[in-house]
């Protein structure tokens, strides 16, 4: 199984709805995503909470975690979140850089607007790699 790991700053925004994203769209059996940030804050952003559960996605027992050797040693991707010069670079890892807002502190208007930006890049990454499942991607909307 493929392991891909979303990472941006804190871990509290982005990064936690790509990996969600991922979970709910990918097979499980040819892929699984973690999140994970170089400084991780304190909780999830509530309105990246609220916006998901806007979509049936519960990130309510999501924290932010450390992005540590250990993890990114396991993963076939990363891909990093709009975090510029502050993005972590794991030598002879796969990287994919998604210039992407931060949702911290916006309107929930624009977090559901990056939210369904999220959606559809991670969408595209699983058909891309073919880890998808016949009519999975319909479920989670």
């Amino acid at each position: 199984m493929n392991l891909v790991l979303f990472a941006c700053i804190h871990n509290a925004g982005r990064s936690q709805m790509a990996a969600a994203w991922f979970n709910a769209l990918a097979h499980p059996a040819a892929a699984r995503a973690v999140s994970a940030g170089t400084e991780p804050g304190q909780r999830v952003h509530p309105e990246v909470l609220a916006a998901m559960a806007e979509v049936g996605i519960d990130l309510s027992a999501a924290e932010p975690r450390k992005l540590t050797g250990d993890l990114a040693a396991g993963a076939a991707l990363l891909v990093t979140m709009g975090c510029g010069e502050a993005c972590p670079a794991v030598p002879g890892l796969r990287r994919e850089d998604w210039p992407l807002e931060d949702p911290k502190g916006k309107p929930i208007e624009r977090v559901r607007e990056i939210r369904d930006e999220v959606r559809a890049r991670v969408a595209a990454l699983v058909a891309r790699e073919g880890w998808g499942a016949p009519g999975k991607g319909e479920q989670a909307r």
